[in-house]
């Protein structure tokens, strides 16, 4: 090989290999998708004509809600600040991100918190 062939050649291989390396960094830079299961629970559905809604439910600090039922079970999500929850006669505390699994039993929930808290409720109910 000449001189200005092997010269051309091994600019052409440092050019790929460079290339090979910015497009390794440039993969590593993207962000990706995170998947996670917050929670999973089997549902017995009494009919097929369900209705899904999603709630968003805000409590003043020290708010307690009276005794009451939802028309159905489902996920909630704590959006933010500090909440217990009082159902079949147990209390549990739920904060930031947490979920949990309410039954639809009679139940009450209070802002233990000393600022605003949010909840998200997803219920599923017999349609009407």
């Amino acid at each position: 090989m000449t001189a200005k062939i092997t010269t051309k050649l091994l600019t052409l291989t440092v050019y790929a290999l460079l290339a090979g390396q910015a497009f390794d960094v440039l993969a590593q830079d993207q962000p990706t998708m995170k998947r996670s299961v917050l929670l999973e629970n089997k549902v017995d559905l009494p009919t097929s004509e369900i209705t899904a809604k999603v709630l968003r439910v805000e409590f003043p600090p020290a708010f307690k809600t009276p005794w009451h039922t939802h028309q159905g079970p489902g996920p909630r999500y704590v959006v933010k600040g500090q909440l217990a929850v009082t159902e079949g006669g147990k209390t549990h505390t739920y904060s930031t991100g947490e979920v949990f699994w309410e039954t639809g039993q009679l139940m009450a929930v209070e802002n233990v918190g000393k600022s605003p808290a949010e909840l998200i409720i997803f219920e599923m109910a017999p349609a009407h």
